[in-house]
């Protein structure tokens, strides 16, 4: 049985009053259209991000298949001037590579010191900033980072989540974006903030037989187009041409609630932390037991999760 295939609303026009009352607090992904961005979606081009960006150094993830995978780490890291990264990553083929001639580039930029600082294409990149408008759909104290992205063709990014909301700016291409509701975590064979399935189009259902009960939602953005994505919400990115996006993330929880130490945006909420090392000591407590006693403890125990912690409202 395949899962649900639904479609990402769009929604043109919609002012920061509409969103903030009428969509936002439905927590799910929206493509929102004719957003003011600025002179960007017109500007950057090879030719202009090449000039503008400059020989700065940046550190990119390299891959010779079209699927990374951040689990079994099938990518290297290498390192380009700003403007050769983006040269090579509108190419097909490549002259000059590291690993082939048809090798795949993705940039996520990053702060000056990584372990410490978040990535802020203000700061990163002060010649583009005054070609881009963020959309002023949230308290300036709430920002936490603006992520600069740049893709080769046919990249796909691996189904991950992150713990803050954020708008995904796509600037310039055209990107596929598949989501799949909190929800639906347990189909998705998680490590971590990431699932194991690759293959989002066609799984292999005998290795991950819960993969085809996930609600699968859809949608393709295009120059212009900006993107919710709640937190938590898992998301799986495909560049269908060369582009270049903007990720902005921003908190909308009170600042104590994140890890102090997250530049990235991914660290589960400290109290969330604070629960699994909990539950880790709990699950190494039941060890002790026979297996019958373990087994049955271990049922109480998931039935007074479910009954004390799951949202029933949650949809």
């Amino acid at each position: 049985m395949a899962g649900q295939h639904l479609p990402v609303p769009r929604l043109p026009g919609v002012s920061q009053e509409h969103f903030m009352q009428h969509l936002y607090p439905q927590r799910k992904p929206v493509v929102l259209e004719g957003i003011d961005l600025g002179t960007c979606t017109s500007k950057w081009t090879v030719e202009y991000l090449s000039q503008v960006g400059g020989r700065k150094e940046v550190k990119i993830h390299v891959a010779a298949v079209a699927q990374m995978d951040f689990i079994s780490k099938n990518f290297v890291y290498r390192t380009l001037p700003f403007d050769k990264l983006v040269q090579r990553a509108a190419e097909e083929k490549h002259k000059e590579f590291f690993i082939s001639e048809d090798e795949k580039y993705y940039l996520r930029s990053l702060g000056e010191d990584p372990r410490k600082d978040v990535a802020d294409i203000r700061k990163q990149f002060p010649l583009l900033e005054e070609d881009i408008k963020f959309p002023k759909f949230f308290k300036e104290e709430q920002f936490f980072s603006s992520v600069f992205r740049i893709s080769s063709p046919g990249l796909q990014l691996w189904t991950h989540y992150d713990v803050m909301d954020n708008f995904l700016i796509q600037v310039t291409g055209k990107k596929r974006v598949v989501l799949f509701s909190p929800r639906d975590a347990q189909y998705l064979y998680l490590s971590g903030t990431k699932s194991e399935v690759l293959n989002i189009d066609d799984p292999d259902l005998a290795k991950y037989p819960l993969f085809s009960k996930a609600r699968r939602y859809e949608c393709s953005l295009n120059a212009g187009d900006v993107l919710f994505i709640p937190a938590l919400w898992f998301h799986n990115v495909i560049s269908e041409e060369f582009g270049v996006g903007v990720n902005v993330f921003w908190k909308h929880l009170p600042s104590e609630c994140y890890d102090k130490t997250d530049t990235y945006g991914n660290k589960d909420l400290t109290a969330a932390s604070r629960a699994a090392q909990i539950l880790d000591r709990a699950l190494k407590t039941l060890a002790e037991l026979p297996e019958e006693y373990r087994d049955f403890y271990a049922r109480r125990m998931v039935l007074h999760i479910q009954d004390k912690a799951y949202s029933k409202n949650f949809e």
